[in-house]
């Protein structure tokens, strides 16, 4: 005959109930530990508030690793601990932008006033390297469109000439030496002008760049206050 489980209302019974029963779940545990190899923690609270636990490792353990596992399967609810370390990375991210939108702010010559005098010359070798990094670029891009140019220009004359040779060889042409002359005068003022136009470009450019270095030194100096 089956005992009806209910609340034991004698208290010294209820009492010697909880421990003999406390401590037969806390043996069934621990046998379920050995036989099957597993890992096992039990926490009961009594009818007074104290605590009793039992584990096969670590109560502190099972429950770490009891919350780990819940919050991989929810991860739509971040955990605390995800929270603080979004908390911290936040605070990381705004640092690193402030000191990136500070330096840049010097960079244009403004907020020098809390820097000492190392800091201001380390600021100057850094714009000097960044305009001398400029006008080296810009260098280039004036070579390689004169490069560009001159090209272009050779070819139009190539053209020029086979449209020349083409023209003297049509039937009825006038293919005599005043016309060959003709076309060659012709020739050579396409190759001077393409010559004339590079010459121009490229002193144009010159001049630009020596004007832009000078330019930035100005305003360097001006910027970092120096005489």
């Amino acid at each position: 005959m089956k005992i009806k489980i209910r609340k034991i209302d004698y208290l010294p019974a209820r009492q010697v109930t909880f421990s003999k029963r406390r401590r037969g779940i806390f043996k069934k545990a621990g046998e379920l530990s050995i036989l099957c190899e597993s890992e096992v923690a039990v926490i009961i609270f009594s009818q007074t508030g104290k605590l009793f636990d039992f584990s096969s490792s670590s109560t502190k353990d099972v429950i770490a690793r009891y919350n780990s596992h819940v919050g991989g399967e929810k991860s739509d609810q971040p955990t605390l601990h995800q929270l603080q370390l979004e908390k911290e990375n936040n605070i990381r991210l705004s640092k690193e932008l402030e000191d990136k939108s500070c330096k840049l702010r010097q960079m244009k010559g403004v907020d020098l006033e809390d820097l000492d005098l190392d800091e201001l010359q380390k600021l100057e070798k850094l714009v000097e390297a960044s305009l001398g990094r400029v006008i080296q670029t810009k260098e280039e891009k004036i070579t390689s469109d004169v490069m560009a140019l001159e090209k272009k220009g050779a070819e139009l004359i190539e053209a020029n000439n086979q449209l020349s040779q083409k023209m003297v060889m049509l039937p009825g042409g006038d293919s005599g030496p005043e016309a060959i002359l003709e076309l060659e005068n012709l020739n050579n003022i396409g190759e001077e002008s393409v010559t004339s136009e590079s010459a121009t470009n490229v002193t144009t450019c010159s001049s630009s760049a020596f004007s832009l270095e000078d330019d930035c030194s100005d305003i360097l100096s001006l910027k970092l206050g120096l005489p």
